[in-house]
């Protein structure tokens, strides 16, 4: 499974595969020193969890998305990974093309799952929805989170943003990860629609 996942990404042009790990602990080490937009990691590991390994990979790389891909899809494996700080979690059985739609996504800054999907899963006990629906962030949004909102109202592109606030494009994917996770959502498209419903945009910002 190892090389045909190598194998099917290094097809793809558009992704840059980075490097590989062979162990959790080899993740860590790796994801701190090439820094990828996104780590795709099974949540079972030779030497760790991976609810821990991604834990600690958020800890010290946060703008790093971590994708799960694992044939365990059971409600508690997806509850510790989105806990750990997953943006996604894919069953290994999905397309090749399903993969690369949802390693584009996460580089993009946006998300897979977020906590509202878990909560609304902790009360029901049922696998995520993926629908994001929460009206207004739990977390106050921060300045510059408030700021890439503005721009992303605006349909500007992640390239164009880290243009005009003078900052790089990893940060920029923090930040909009940031923006969807507190607003309980998972695109772009959702956020700035969220964003209008709970006022902190306004309505004409949102079109």
């Amino acid at each position: 499974m190892f090389e045909g996942l190598m194998l099917v990404l290094s097809d793809h042009a558009e992704l840059d595969l980075v490097g590989v790990a062979s162990s959790a602990a080899d993740a860590e080490e790796k994801s701190l020193v090439l820094k990828p937009d996104v780590a795709v990691m099974d949540v079972r590991l030779s030497d760790s969890d991976g609810a821990r390994a991604c834990e600690r990979i958020r800890s010290r790389t946060p703008n790093v998305a971590v994708l799960f891909l694992s044939a365990d899809v059971s409600a508690d494996s997806m509850e510790r990974a989105v806990m750990a700080g997953a943006a996604g979690y894919l069953s290994s059985d999905v397309s090749a093309t399903e993969l690369v739609d949802a390693i584009q996504k996460l580089a993009d800054g946006e998300m897979l799952v977020t906590a509202s999907t878990l909560a609304r899963m902790l009360r029901g006990r049922q696998a995520p929805s993926f629908e994001g629906d929460s009206p207004a962030p739990a977390v106050p949004l921060s300045d510059r989170e408030r700021e890439v909102l503005m721009r992303l109202a605006l349909a500007m592109s992640n390239a164009d943003i880290a243009e005009e606030m003078a900052i790089g494009p990893a940060e920029v994917r923090g930040l909009v990860r940031g923006v969807l996770e507190k607003l309980g959502v998972h695109s772009r498209t959702q956020a700035v629609e969220a964003a209008r419903r709970a006022a902190l945009i306004g309505e004409e910002a949102a079109r």
